[in-house]
């Protein structure tokens, strides 16, 4: 992120759970002890679980695990499993030692995919954090993509497995599949997941290393939203530059927050809504991305402002918010003549 951007992120990009990391390439695999890296050359892939990852070079970072703490009178915990490292040619005792060693982060440069059975991400250069389960990719034609949306940046892609949230930084955009489009310097978009939290909006974006827990929302409560698609796009965020597009109208502002299911954006800050020559000005307006039509809301004190071009008058369309059919149907009918 996305998107995330944003069926369902239920198969998340995530590396930080499942069996061993097995690595495979056609150029060779090195074993560099001194410096605790696995790196796999020419069409390299990683896979654990149902996560792939695709790269001209793959380079896993390893170190040794830590025994976990016991607790005097209590049962020994459930260690948290780790991923380690398998390679077609295992050998006892190197980084593939379930005992001793342990994967925490996966680099991978050039032509990076990393893909499941649902969600593909593509980038230039990837780095995935096994311990805080955060993809952060870069490079050029930055691209997440789910079954219902397609996340695009243009500076970096983050994507949070465990916070079910992407970030996506630098002239970035999230398409729904029906066309709905939102664009912003930063988009923040959060994904349904029933046990996840779910932040309010806020003035800022978040910071590439925040590690914030929002408040708690349970998606599926007695709202309508469908709990056994955990992915479904939920919320999303725009900072900076914000342009929200329907098929009858154009609305910029500084910041907004976009609901998906409802299809309503609320928007702030320098508010314009433009529908063929019309243009309305304010401080904020409500924005139903479903059916194009936008309601601008006045700040107090402030008036709001806008120019209305009539039908007919240098092709202009109807005023923002008007239903053009309706326009041609009513017009004032020729007068009748009295039979006296």
């Amino acid at each position: 992120m996305l998107a995330a951007p944003l069926a369902c992120l239920a198969q998340g990009i995530d590396l930080s759970h499942g069996g061993p990391v097995t690595v495979t390439a056609l150029g060779g695999i090195d074993w560099d002890q001194a410096n605790k890296t696995v790196t796999a050359h020419d069409q390299a892939r990683a896979v654990r679980g149902n996560v792939t990852v695709d790269a001209d070079v793959l380079i896993a970072h390893y170190r040794k695990k830590a025994a976990p703490p016991a607790k005097p009178g209590a049962e020994e915990a459930t260690p948290k499993p780790t991923p380690v490292l398998a390679t077609p040619n295992d050998t006892p005792g190197g980084p593939d030692d379930t005992g001793s060693n342990e994967i925490y982060r996966l680099n991978a440069e050039g032509h990076v995919h990393i893909f499941t059975p649902t969600d593909q991400a593509w980038g230039d250069h990837g780095v995935y954090d096994i311990d805080t389960a955060v993809l952060v990719l870069t490079g050029h034609a930055l691209r997440l993509t789910t079954p219902q949306d397609v996340l695009t940046a243009r500076d970096s892609l983050e994507y949070w497995s465990a916070k079910h949230m992407a970030v996506a930084r630098g002239n970035a955009s999230a398409t729904s599949s029906d066309g709905r489009r939102v664009v912003a310097d930063t988009l923040v978009g959060y994904t349904v997941d029933p046990y996840a939290p779910v932040p309010q909006a806020g003035t800022a974006p978040p910071k590439p290393v925040a590690d914030k827990k929002p408040a708690r929302n349970r998606a599926g409560a007695g709202d309508g939203s469908d709990p056994a698609q955990p992915g479904k796009l939920q919320r999303v965020e725009a900072y900076g530059h914000v342009i929200l597009t329907t098929p009858t109208e154009i609305v910029t502002a500084d910041r907004g927050v976009y609901l998906p299911d409802t299809g309503l954006a609320r928007v702030v800050g320098h508010v314009h809504v433009t529908r063929g020559e019309n243009q309305l000005n304010g401080a904020a307006a409500i924005v139903n991305m479903k059916t194009g039509v936008a309601t601008m809301t006045q700040a107090p004190g402030h008036r709001v402002e806008g120019l209305v071009v009539p039908n007919g008058s240098g092709g202009g369309a109807p005023a923002t918010g008007a239903d053009p059919e309706a326009a041609k149907t009513t017009k004032t009918p020729p007068r009748q003549e009295s039979p006296d």
